[in-house]
This record gives structure tokens, C-alpha cells and sequence, in this order.
């Protein structure tokens, strides 16, 4: 009877050690499943650009690559939107994490002014301010269009529905006396309006961005292109009504044929988010852009505009905690 329950006892532990084996095996191999799927759990960060002959889309490209190599985790893409306006849609909308978007439209949403009278926008927030644009208002030689005057009956793009440009263009326009109701507007994007140039069906453009820039270059390379200035006291008087711009000098050169210095005016294009943006991401994100400002060089020629010197710089709307924190470190 004592073997009997000897061995029995001694069975019994056996059962109970194999027991806790396997059941620290499988918590084991269940903790390192978990941590291996944290490991694996993608962040997507949709960044929203413009048109693909502007300049925000290259430099979205080049962010993206940015942020995929630099950020573990992170997949990032760069997609071709209607700019400005339609980017603090989808912003809010939360189709997007990261966003282009110019100081005034910017301004425009978060006081609910000009296009968004009435639909305020809570809780945009900027990461930085990247760059000067400058208001390009692009004809060709054969059209005889000599000064923004002369646009009036004309066919004109103001840019794509929904983005910046075309508060830009009534802006300019409403200095010389005309009103969208005095051209025939043409909501194109860049390249459209390029090609629109080109083929003549359209008179001019206006291209609100960074020179050079593509589609500008893409319409010299054919025809003699014409930049049409703004008259000094016209700035003068765009300025004082809207802060947001500066006046601007296009150098000679900038484009083919181009032999003078054109007069406009400029914004600063901004990176945004949402306030919904946690402080950690955020500053993951400036930090990456601005330790590896040699790809968005080499992505376009504004590029050499960006620093963190100037970051803070035409900022309308109050900046993220989490790059408050990059910009204030030493």
C-alpha cells in the first residue's frame, strides 16, 4: 500500500510540474507573440499634397520616404489633392494625418473667414512653416496680355476647386477692379492649366507656389511665356489688407526668356495636423523632417528655403505641442 501511494504521489508531481511547464511556456510564447505584434503595428500617415506639377507633391514624396526610412513603424504616402482648401477637409475629415496648407487659408478655416464663413475649423495645428510661395500669374507672348488689366474678358485658371490659388487669384484681381463675374474662371490644376496654355484654351494662370516650378517650366519649354508683376502700389495695398502676404521679387532668369524682375506677392506654406495628433508622433515627425533636410533639397529647389531658423516663421495658427518641443531643444 506505501509503494503504491508513494508512486502515486510521485506521479502526481510529475503531472503538476509538466503542468507549469507548459503553462509558462505559453505564457512565454504568448508574451513574445505580443511583443512581436507591437513590433509589427503599422502607424499610417497619409500626407496630403496638391497637384503633381506643384511643388507640395514632390516634397510630400520626399517626406514620406523621410519618415518610412527614419520612423519604425510609420507607413507613410504622399497623394495628389486639390491643395490648401480641400487638405484642411480632409484633415478634418480624417482622411489624412499630414497636410500642405498656406498661412491664409489656414487662418481662414480656424477663424472661419473668406471660403469657410461659417464652418469653422477646430483644432488645426501647425508643425512648421516650410517655405515662401509666390502668387505666378503665367501667360504666353502670342496671347498680347501685358498686365493683370488686361485680363479682364479673358479665360483665366484660378486654380483647382478648392485650393488656395483661388483666393489668391480674387485676391489680385479685386486690387485691379475685377471680379471672378469679369473673366471666364477656369478651375484647373497646374498641369491642366499648363496644358490648357499651351493648347489655347485658356489666356492665363495664376500658380500659387515655390519657384521655379514645373509647370511654368513645362509651358517655357515650348512657348515664350510672359510673368505678369503686380503693380507696387497694388501689393502695397494687398499687403495692409491681408498680412498674411509679402511682397515678392521673381528673379530674372527664374524661367526661360525671362530677361526682368516680376513684382508679387507671397505666403508661407505650412505642414499641418490635428490637434488629435498625439505630442509623441508629432514630434517624431519634426524631428525627422528637419534632420534630413538634404532629401526635400534635393526634392525641389525650394527645398533650400526650409530651416529650422525659420520654422516658426508666418505661422497663423498655434503650433503643436510636440514640435513646440523639437524647436525648443538645444
Amino acid at each position: 500500500m506505501k509503494k503504491i501511494k508513494k508512486h502515486g504521489l510521485t506521479l502526481m508531481a510529475l503531472i503538476a510540474m509538466l503542468t507549469l511547464l507548459v503553462t509558462g511556456c505559453a505564457k512565454s510564447g504568448g508574451q513574445k507573440a505580443d511583443q512581436a505584434a507591437e513590433k509589427t503595428e503599422k502607424k499610417f500617415i497619409n500626407i496630403a499634397t496638391g497637384g503633381t506639377a506643384g511643388v507640395y507633391y514632390p516634397l510630400g514624396g520626399a517626406i514620406a520616404e523621410i519618415l518610412n526610412k527614419n520612423l519604425p513603424g510609420v507607413n507613410a504616402t504622399a497623394q495628389s489633392t486639390g491643395a490648401s482648401v480641400a487638405n484642411i477637409n480632409l484633415l478634418t475629415q480624417g482622411s489624412v494625418q499630414l497636410a500642405f496648407v498656406q498661412n491664409d487659408i489656414a487662418y481662414y478655416a480656424a477663424n472661419g473667414t473668406e471660403m469657410f464663413k461659417d464652418k469653422k475649423v477646430e483644432g488645426l495645428r501647425c508643425l512648421a512653416a516650410v517655405y515662401p510661395e509666390t502668387v505666378q500669374i503665367v501667360t504666353l507672348d502670342k496671347t498680347g496680355i501685358k498686365s493683370i488689366a488686361d485680363l479682364k474678358g479673358k479665360r483665366v485658371a484660378v486654380g483647382a476647386a478648392g485650393s488656395s490659388v483661388t483666393a489668391n487669384a480674387q485676391h489680385v484681381l479685386e486690387s485691379y477692379g475685377i471680379t471672378f463675374a469679369d473673366i471666364k474662371p477656369q478651375y484647373l490644376s497646374f498641369s491642366e492649366a499648363a496644358n490648357g496654355l499651351k493648347d489655347g484654351n485658356i489666356d492665363a494662370a495664376f500658380v500659387t507656389a515655390g519657384f521655379p516650378t514645373a509647370a511654368i517650366q513645362d509651358i517655357s519649354a515650348q512657348h515664350k511665356v510672359v510673368l505678369l508683376s503686380v503693380a507696387d502700389d497694388k501689393a502695397e495695398q494687398l499687403t495692409k489688407k491681408y498680412p498674411f502676404y509679402t511682397k515678392v521679387v521673381i528673379p530674372a532668369g527664374t524661367y526661360p526668356n525671362q530677361d526682368k524682375d516680376v513684382t508679387s506677392l507671397g505666403a508661407k506654406a505650412m505642414l499641418v495636423v490635428s490637434d488629435k495628433m498625439d505630442e509623441q508622433t508629432a514630434y517624431d515627425i519634426t524631428k525627422a523632417v528637419f534632420t534630413h533636410l538634404d532629401q526635400l533639397q534635393a526634392a525641389h529647389n525650394v527645398g533650400k528655403h526650409i530651416s529650422k531658423d525659420t520654422a516658426k516663421e508666418g505661422i497663423s495658427i498655434p503650433m503643436h505641442p510636440g514640435a513646440e518641443k523639437f524647436f525648443n531643444e538645444k
